[in-house]
């Protein structure tokens, strides 16, 4: 009963075997390996982007950060969600790789960007001219650190106005996979054809070992991207090792297999908890993270036996009145197990 984080999940077994498999001969590095070429290919082939842009790094915090820094001088500011990952979870590493750049916070229900809060952003920025932060960029992150999923009317409506104003727009998609399983749209729909510059299609989280990949739809972003990897410290030396991650990744649609699994048992466990008496749910279960709050009784009952996932906040106690309610985060991923589910259910009813 693991419900950390889809971080916590093991890698799915067709990634271990072409891992193995890449590991048998000699090969290009630092990405002139001829499974990189299939995966440039194949993920241009999905987004139907034949000119795109297309590189690996092995953690999120790089995909998100580099992509950025190619966006925004470090004189601008980026527009995100207060609740971003990019702002509360990367130990200000997009400053860090953008040369400084400032985070602009805007609100909005579920962590989603409310319109009115960007625009009213975007139109406070630069008010003094040379004295202030310059507009820059806007990301947004799908899906959200509270487990909501944009639509793609939502995500138009942004991109709009980011468009109005002239910045470009950049997708965190750490949990890419669950938003688009979720929206029921091809990666097209979710990302350039809705305004969207650059994407971190996210894998990690999704039953790879380490991999995401940075889509840039303009090409010209290219040469920046592949000197700012470098100078980061995140061009791999044996990078067929990442290509053949994302590789099996995108065979035989394993990527949405997988995120369909992890979305499936968070619904499940979603609905579990709200049939019990005195729950509630926190924020919608749209993809594959549950937000939701029930009496302290059930915490004690779970943790007891070792049940494993995060209070939301964090600062909150087993110690006090058993019918009072504790909030928690629970993460699915691809190996959840209806057993997981059903044992932890049975843990938490009164």
């Amino acid at each position: 009963m693991w419900f950390t984080s889809d971080n916590a999940g093991p890698a799915a077994p067709q990634v271990i075997e072409a891992v193995a498999k890449a590991n048998e001969s000699y090969t290009g590095s630092y990405g002139a390996d001829p499974i990189m070429d299939r995966v440039r290919d194949r993920i241009r082939e999905i987004f139907e982007a034949p000119e795109a842009a297309v590189y690996l790094v092995a953690t999120g915090t790089a995909a998100n950060s580099l992509a950025l820094a190619c966006l925004v001088e470090p004189w601008q500011t980026v527009y995100c969600h207060r609740n971003a990952h990019i702002e509360e979870d990367e130990c200000a590493a997009p400053e860090f790789y953008t040369g400084g750049a400032k985070l602009t916070l805007l609100d909005g229900a579920h962590a989603k960007i409310d319109p009115d809060s960007l625009q009213q952003a975007i139109d406070f920025t630069a008010r003094a001219g040379v004295h202030n932060v310059q507009k820059g960029a806007l990301s947004i992150t799908n899906a959200t650190e509270n487990g909501a999923v944009y639509s793609l009317e939502e995500l138009r409506a942004l991109t709009s106005i980011a468009r109005s104003a002239d910045i470009p727009v950049h997708l965190d998609g750490a949990r890419f996979t669950n938003a688009l399983v979720a929206m029921g749209c091809t990666p097209a729909e979710m990302t350039w054809k809705s305004g969207v510059d650059a994407v971190s299609f996210g894998g990690t989280k999704n039953g790879l070992i380490g991999v995401e990949a940075v889509i840039l739809f303009d090409p010209k972003r290219a040469w920046e991207f592949e000197l700012r990897r470098k100078r980061g410290g995140h061009l791999f030396s044996k990078h067929r090792y990442l290509s053949a991650q994302m590789e099996a990744y995108l065979t035989d649609d394993l990527w949405r297999d997988l995120a369909g699994k992890a979305n499936a048992q968070a619904a499940k466990l979603s609905a579990g908890i709200m049939a019990l008496p005195n729950a509630e749910l926190n924020h919608p279960t749209d993809a594959n993270i549950v937000f939701a709050s029930w009496p302290r009784s059930g915490h004690k009952n779970a943790q007891e036996v070792g049940a494993q996932y995060y209070f939301w906040p964090f600062d909150q106690s087993l110690e006090g009145p058993d019918d009072e309610l504790l909030s928690a985060r629970l993460v699915c991923n691809w190996a959840t197990t209806d057993a997981d589910i059903d044992t932890f259910l049975g843990l938490i009813a009164p």
